[in-house]
This record gives structure tokens, C-alpha cells and sequence, in this order.
């Protein structure tokens, strides 16, 4: 079984806020979900980002730093009719959240627009999200992807599996219902369990082909229907690398947006030190290998600094990946112990 329950009470998902200020953000965003109105009118004065064919718009500050664009509603109504898509278009904007001093954050496609001119227009460059997330931070990471997905969900629900007729959404983006058979459909996310497995001195990673050169992640994989997240991790690690298991340790969750938006389940995992010889399963990964704590120091403290640059021999998913979480808590608790026997 899972242990060290008490990692779920972390400062990775513990929140630095007054109790009443998150309750009443959280009631009003449920307000904006349910009322088709009280959202139309938030949205009035709301942030936009942009995407176009599912690429955040990216903007730099004075200072040479990426950020995710944002716009309020009236002005992007005014670069919309530049284009010819027509102010009213805004309307299509989705839900998101909405900031701590309470401003409502939504997304808008506009996939059908010329690119180059909205880019112009909008002083900013429409960027894959997989090469955004090494150029903005963490926070904005999150709520791009939260953007890019629940565009993705809308674009790929628009019929009823059931009747094959079309699905109509509500204001905010929060649900799609077939109005021939009443079944309401809600965007979902897929569970994958991820898992960095160590021998006690030593931690497993491995590659897929359609990997970055270079790069290389802890195991993952999609839950079957009716596994547990234990059970799941065990026949991931037997499947792909053909070890067991032991010493399940919950680390934290997050939201990825590939390949059709996933909920990440971290963990990690010990294997016995005598066993772990691997037997790679050559149809899920291209490579798996062993790498000591100074190996991934190294990748740590290089990564990659910008998507076009070429990147290191050896190098792990960026900060924002909770795979980087994984490995960077590792190689913290191998240096605790070296210290702990005095070593370095």
C-alpha cells in the first residue's frame, strides 16, 4: 500500500491563502459555471488568453521574459474586428478560474484566424505549449495547460456518443449537453501513474521515441478500469521494465495536457537491490537505463534553456513536470544520506 500519508499535506499542495478569501473565489467561480448570465457579465471584464490551433499566445516583458498573454475583453474585441472575426467571437471564450483578487480567466481559440496578422496585432508569437512550458513559469504552465486542454475537450466532444447528435455547451465551457437525449457530458481527465523506482543508490529512467533527444523520465502509464493506483504501478514497472516493486511512497498530483489531458499520479518506488536487472520491453521505451545521484545533479542543474538550443547528452522533463519533482526529491533525500554518513 501506498505510505507516508502525510506527504499529502505538503507545501506542494498546501496553499498560502486566508481560508475565506479561497471559499469565496471558489463560490463565485461555481456561481460563473452554473449561471450562463453571471458568466456573460464576468466575462465583460475578464482576462483572455489566446490560442491558436491549441498554441498559448506568448508575449515578452521589457525585461526579455516570456509570459502567457492575456487580454481584457474590450481590447481583445477591438483586435478581433482587425482580423475580421467580429467582437461578439469573444463570446466562445472558455471558463478557467480566475486570479486571486477575484478577476475571471478564460480561453479563446482562434485557430481560424491568420496567424501572422493576430500575432501582429497582438505584439506577441503563438508557441507549442511542450516548448512554452521551458519558457514561462510554473503557475503560467498550469494555466495554459488548464487552457489548451478544455479547448482540446470541446473541439473532440461535439456529438453525443450515444445519438451521434450535436452537443451544445454552456456559457462558461463547463459542460456539453445532447439536447436529443439529454445526456450531459463533462471535460475528464485520464488517470496515469508515474513512478521514479530507485535500488537505494540509484534511480531508473527511461526514454520513449518520440522523446527530445536526450531526455529521459520517470515510468508512466495509463490506469486500466478497476486498478488502484498501487496495482497500476506494479504492472507498469512489470510490463515496461519487467521488475517488481516494493515500498510505494505517494509524492503529489498534477494536471498534463498530453495526450488528451491526464491526471498524474506520482510516486516513488524501491526495488530490491540484488534484483534489478531489467528486461525492457522494446514497444513501450527505446531505452532504459540506471543513473547515480551525480548523473542527476548534473541534469538538474543544466537543462535545457531554450527549446531551439541543442540540448544536453542527458537531460530530465523540465520543472513544471511533476517527473522533475520526482527526481529532484530523490536526489535531495541520496544527499541527506550521504551526509548523514559523512560522505559527499
Amino acid at each position: 500500500m501506498l505510505q507516508s500519508f502525510k506527504l499529502f499535506y505538503s507545501s506542494n499542495l498546501m496553499f498560502s491563502r486566508s481560508c475565506s478569501g479561497y471559499v469565496s473565489r471558489t463560490r463565485y467561480l461555481m456561481r460563473l459555471k452554473e449561471d450562463d448570465e453571471a458568466c456573460r457579465e464576468a466575462l465583460k471584464s475578464g482576462n483572455v488568453l489566446l490560442y491558436h490551433k491549441l498554441a498559448p499566445l506568448l508575449q515578452k516583458t521589457r525585461s526579455g521574459v516570456c509570459k502567457v498573454a492575456s487580454f481584457k475583453t474590450a481590447d481583445l474585441e477591438q483586435i478581433l474586428e482587425k482580423v475580421g472575426r467580429g467582437k461578439h467571437f469573444v463570446n466562445e471564450s472558455l471558463l478557467l478560474g480566475c486570479t486571486d483578487k477575484g478577476e475571471p480567466q478564460f480561453s479563446l481559440e482562434v485557430g481560424d484566424v491568420e496567424r501572422s496578422t493576430l500575432e501582429q496585432e497582438c505584439k506577441g508569437t503563438f508557441v507549442d505549449l511542450r516548448k512554452a512550458f521551458f519558457m514561462i513559469t510554473a503557475s503560467e504552465s498550469s494555466l495554459a495547460a488548464k487552457g489548451q486542454a478544455l479547448l482540446r475537450w470541446h473541439q473532440t466532444n461535439g456529438f453525443c456518443s450515444a445519438t451521434g447528435q450535436p452537443t451544445i455547451r454552456n456559457q462558461s465551457g463547463s459542460f456539453r449537453v445532447c439536447q436529443s437525449s439529454g445526456i450531459t457530458y463533462y471535460p475528464k481527465m485520464s488517470p496515469v501513474v508515474i513512478v521514479l523506482v530507485s535500488d537505494g543508490s540509484r534511480c531508473l529512467l527511461a526514454r520513449q521515441a518520440m522523446f527530445p533527444p536526450g531526455m529521459y523520465s520517470a515510468l508512466s502509464g495509463f490506469c486500466d478500469m478497476g486498478e488502484s493506483v498501487e496495482e497500476a504501478l506494479h504492472r507498469e514497472v512489470a510490463e515496461e521494465v519487467g521488475l517488481e516493486v516494493e515500498n510505494l511512497q505517494y509524492s503529489g498530483s498534477q494536471h498534463w495536457p498530453f495526450p488528451q489531458s491526464s491526471f498524474m499520479l506520482a510516486c516513488h518506488a524501491m526495488v530490491n537491490p540484488n534484483k534489478t536487472q531489467m528486461n525492457i520491453d522494446k514497444a513501450e521505451l527505446e531505452d532504459a537505463r540506471w543513473f547515480t545521484l551525480e548523473e542527476i545533479t548534473t541534469a538538474l542543474q543544466n537543462p535545457p534553456r531554450k527549446p531551439r538550443e541543442e540540448p544536453p547528452v542527458f537531460w530530465v522533463p523540465p520543472s513544471y513536470a511533476i517527473a522533475n519533482q520526482l527526481i529532484q526529491e530523490w536526489a535531495n533525500q541520496q544527499q541527506l544520506l550521504r551526509n548523514a554518513h559523512g560522505l559527499k
